[in-house]
């Protein structure tokens, strides 16, 4: 009987721990984000200018969130690698740029996403990403309203590089 009961509680510990790990591999294969990309110079534009001359972006799925890191490089030598921990609905703190300090996400569907991006406290820009049914491609567009200048908008066309 001991040995029996041994056996359920293996079981039973087995299968709670399967269900776990089922449920958190779940939202990582559903969603489409993550992977890394990599930024088509050729195909994307940037109102006023000038973007960058390569960018890559990597999202993967961490214990407290979706993890996502932007290297970009420009013409003029500087670079920058900005990272965030983030999931939906919830404002969460990012590092590695001076423009903005925070981002909110709000999934619009399984391929659209909104970003409010935020400096203390007030809203930088609203980008939207929009992946690509086949999951190949990516677009994200950036609208930001400026007071001392033109309003940018840009538009970065990625390409997967790894799913």
């Amino acid at each position: 009987m001991r040995s029996f009961a041994l056996v359920a509680v293996a079981v039973i510990a087995g299968a709670a721990l399967s269900l776990q790990a089922a449920q958190s591999a779940a939202p990582a294969k559903d969603d489409p984000i993550l992977g890394t990309w990599q930024l088509n110079v050729a195909k994307s534009n940037y109102y006023p200018g000038p973007g960058p001359t390569s960018e890559t972006r990597t999202y993967k799925r961490g214990p407290n969130g979706v993890e996502g890191t932007i290297e970009r490089r420009f013409a003029n030598g500087r670079s920058q690698r900005i990272e965030y921990v983030a999931e939906y609905d919830r404002e969460y703190p990012v590092s590695g740029t001076e423009e903005y300090d925070h981002i909110l996400l709000k999934r619009i569907d399984e391929h659209t996403a909104q970003a409010v991006l935020s400096h203390a406290g007030r809203v930088y820009g609203v980008a939207r990403r929009v992946i690509a049914p086949t999951g190949a491609s990516m677009t994200i567009t950036l609208n930001r309203e400026s007071s001392t200048g033109p309003n940018v908008l840009n538009r970065a066309v990625y390409e997967r590089v790894i799913p």
